[in-house]
């Protein structure tokens, strides 16, 4: 009987673990000058986020889709001591550039701090061992260093998500960080000094209800950064293609064919039409839905449609059947308001629309 490995598969490795090898490899051949404390020069790293071919053949998978100039502002604003914000609708690749970044940078993307309604200082600054605390008092060893802390006693990138969803109050224990680079630990009447090669990149969207604007005090310590929608329906195929490409492994799922990449490029055609507002070729205004319909949102149904396909269809391919059922679901969030967006969309659109038969057959 074959012995069961005793670890588990790892279902999302970080960033520095899945592509360790591509890291390793442009360490090994960076001639570029590095700052402090950081693992790779700056123009190795934006390599590593938009792809490159070394001078050895090693291939350096593109990691972002788009303008080359918004990556290499991003990296220069860290190599300054200013922190980087980057703002974008749900689903420009925000949280995904900002993981990649920290891997290229600093080795490590798992300082995170993951910004809540609910959230207290204490996940910006440090908590306590109340245990301890209660037994000995105040104490270094009774205290529980939060990402923010580590990374400036390490000197790494901290990567914090959803800024504006941070109640404004918490929001505002930041400034000390990002303007003095230190953190007051007033129970020891001590404090955290950064070292070189910490900083912090923030991400937020403006189309979350529950923001929380940034004062402008906290918004003069960050360079903001904007990552737009894929400008083009060939990039945004082209992603979707490619991302659903790289989680097909990780599920299990057959490689992406020719023949599925013909229903990505349906499915991405609908989510741009209904965002915009207007068809592809700007002659039909239709309406647009609550839903945001981003990039991830596609790849989420190409996913969970070539799921579906394979464990209850023919088994390969993506069927437009399924596609048709993870089409509803993602479009149609709120029933009042964007059933009728829907059906006068298939009824004005792809009911028309030459080559869309079948779907139109399963969609109706």
């Amino acid at each position: 009987m074959a012995k069961r490995s005793s670890t588990p598969s790892i279902l999302r490795p970080h960033a520095e673990t899945a592509f360790a090898a591509e890291l390793k490899a442009l360490i090994n051949q960076d001639k570029g000058v590095k700052p402090t404390g950081w693992n790779l020069s700056p123009r190795a790293v934006v390599d590593y986020l938009l792809g490159e071919t070394l001078a050895d053949g090693t291939e350096i998978s593109p990691k972002y889709f788009g303008d080359r100039r918004l990556i290499e502002v991003a990296v220069a604003s860290l190599v300054t001591d200013r922190a980087l914000l980057l703002v974008g609708v749900p689903g420009t690749a925000k949280t995904w550039v900002s993981e990649h970044l920290a891997a290229a940078i600093s080795g490590d993307s798992t300082l995170l701090v993951q910004g809540t309604a609910g959230m207290s200082e204490d996940a910006l600054r440090y908590g306590w061992n109340y245990a301890r605390l209660l037994a000995e008092g105040p104490s270094e060893a009774a205290m529980v260093p939060s990402p923010v802390m580590t990374g400036m006693q390490a000197g790494k990138i901290v990567r914090l998500e959803e800024l504006t969803r941070i109640p404004s109050d918490v929001q505002d224990a930041l400034i000390t960080i990002l303007s003095e680079k230190i953190l007051p630990i007033p129970e020891l009447n001590k404090e955290v000094q950064a070292v070189r090669g910490f900083n912090i990149i923030a991400t937020a969207n403006d189309r979350d209800k529950g923001v929380n604007e940034l004062s402008s005090a906290l918004r003069r310590r960050f360079n903001t950064v904007v990552l737009p929608l894929p400008a083009t329906l060939e990039e945004e195929v082209r992603i979707v293609t490619d991302r659903s490409s790289a989680a097909a492994a990780g599920m299990e799922l057959p490689p992406v064919k020719k023949d599925v990449a013909a229903e990505i490029t349906r499915l991405v055609t609908i989510f741009r039409e209904l965002r915009n507002g207007r068809t592809e070729d700007g002659r039909t205004q239709v309406k647009m839905p609550s839903s945001t319909l981003s990039t991830a949102e596609a790849i989420s149904v190409v996913n969970q449609s070539r799921a579906l396909t394979h464990h209850f269809g023919s088994g390969s391919g993506l069927e437009p059947e399924f596609l048709a059922a993870s089409l509803t679901g993602a479009i149609v969030k709120d029933r009042g308001q964007d059933e009728p967006v829907w059906r006068e969309y298939l009824d004005v659109v792809v009911r028309n629309r030459k080559g869309w038969e079948d779907l139109w057959e399963v969609l109706k």
